[in-house]
């Protein structure tokens, strides 16, 4: 019979200790980021009923993976953090402070078609401001976007910034169709072009003269020909507000613009949305948010203003990695591995406990192979200094072979330490 061959679900992946580390560096930097601004972590439920998922997607909703539970409950697997967290605020507003600040790093799940950079589970990375409808809130996401991508190493990327009312603003100029078809057809602007928006429009109802108002809109450059084109309308207030703070934050004005075509499809936005793309490789948006100040209001019965963003941490390590982006020498898994023999075994664990509550990671082999199956072992898993605990333990001594040196020298026990955090490449926070 022949063996069968185990895979994962198409769409989900299994990740490596290697590629782990480099996930763990993202995950850390973001983590910092949003701290250093202020934000407090949560944690939701990978499943909630249904009737919290249903009707705030719009088309997309398609895409949730909904099942029936043993009692018969409709209930769902998340498809985005900004949903779950719309009923958290309801559920525990008595417990929060506002404006709250949250962030959030956990898995979703699309029953989408599996693509490059789109997979069917995925971690997202979000950081909200609820309670507020300030634009200085807006601002804020945007300066932690900028800040996380510069942080990380991204030195050429835009952040595009629209307005959802300038959407609605559209529509009724237009006079005809669906404002949420109108935003759906907008959003697919990346994928199908001026020409290939025009012709969704056209098979969702507009007239060739409304689908050319469109075009017209989308092709605006600046805030002063929206101004021109819309008229008094409080989106551009909105926007005109919104950008003096960036400058005043002072985020170099090349890493942001007005983008008339974004539109961001999902139904819940309601003011300022911002996508950020980077040039190559072509991988679609890596970060997207905006303003939604009536999507808690329909789980807690009075409207909470709100907004925040969504970094895509999945397609910003396949840029990353795509790029050669990530640091040379990430902290590796341990600082130091402990070879011993048969009689020193005892020494070898004794050591590695005194080192740990110093805060120092060490490794210690298990298992009967020698010397050479032990030095090999710590060049595989990329540790890159070996203490060989041999006789002269009992003396205060130990050997230390540097891997990335080859150099090896017998030092005493008392300086151990203090050499392994003079290595640069460690970090120890």
């Amino acid at each position: 019979m022949a063996k069968r061959e185990y895979r994962t679900y198409r769409g989900m992946r299994d990740f490596l200790p290697s590629q782990m580390r480099r996930r763990d560096y993202v995950f850390n930097v973001l983590r910092e980021v949003f701290e250093a601004h202020g934000f407090e972590k949560i944690e939701t439920p990978a499943i909630e009923l249904w009737e919290v998922l249903s009707g705030k997607y719009g088309e997309e909703e398609k895409l949730i993976y909904r099942f029936t539970d043993r009692k018969g409950r409709e209930v769902g697997l998340r498809y985005d953090l900004t949903v779950p967290l719309a009923r958290f605020v309801a559920q525990h507003r008595s417990a929060l402070v506002f404006p709250f600040k949250r962030y959030q790093m956990e898995r979703v799940w699309r029953a989408d078609r599996p693509q490059k950079g789109r997979f069917r589970e995925f971690y997202q990375c979000d950081a909200d401001i609820v309670g507020t409808s300030s634009m200085m809130a807006d601002a804020q996401i945007i300066d932690i976007i900028y800040d996380a991508l510069t942080r990380l190493g991204f030195k050429k990327f835009l952040i595009r910034i629209n307005n959802r009312k300038l959407v609605s603003a559209l529509h009724r100029k237009i006079g005809e169709g669906d404002e949420f078809s109108l935003a759906r057809a907008m959003d697919k602007l990346d994928r199908v072009g001026l020409d290939g928006v025009k012709e969704e429009l056209l098979s969702r109802g507009f007239s060739p003269s409304g689908a050319e108002r469109v075009i017209a809109a989308m092709n605006l450059t600046s805030l002063k020909d929206a101004r021109e084109f819309f008229g008094e309308e409080e989106g551009i207030y909105e926007l005109e507000e919104l950008f003096s703070y960036l400058r005043a934050m002072g985020i170099p004005e090349e890493f942001y613009s007005y983008d008339p075509s974004l539109a961001r499809g999902l139904d819940y936005y309601t003011g300022p949305i911002f996508e950020t793309v980077v040039e190559e490789p072509r991988i679609g948006s890596i970060t997207g948010g905006g303003r939604y100040d009536k999507l808690i209001g329909s789980f807690a019965g009075t409207e909470i203003p709100a907004t925040g963003t969504s970094l895509g941490v999945e397609r910003i390590i396949a840029v990353m990695e795509e790029l050669g982006m990530f640091p040379e020498k990430i902290s590796p898994p341990a600082h130091i591995l402990l070879a011993h023999f048969r009689d020193t075994r005892a020494e070898a664990f004794k050591l590695a406990s005194e080192l740990r509550r110093k805060g120092i990671k060490v490794d210690v082999y298990c298992g009967e192979k020698g010397l050479r199956a032990q030095l090999g072992y710590a060049s595989q898993k990329g540790i890159p200094l070996v203490g060989i605990v041999g006789e002269e333990v009992r003396k205060g001594m130990i050997s230390l072979k540097n891997l990335l040196t080859q150099e090896q020298r017998v030092i005493p026990l008392e300086n151990l330490e203090k050499i392994i955090r003079s290595l640069y490449y460690f970090d120890f926070e």
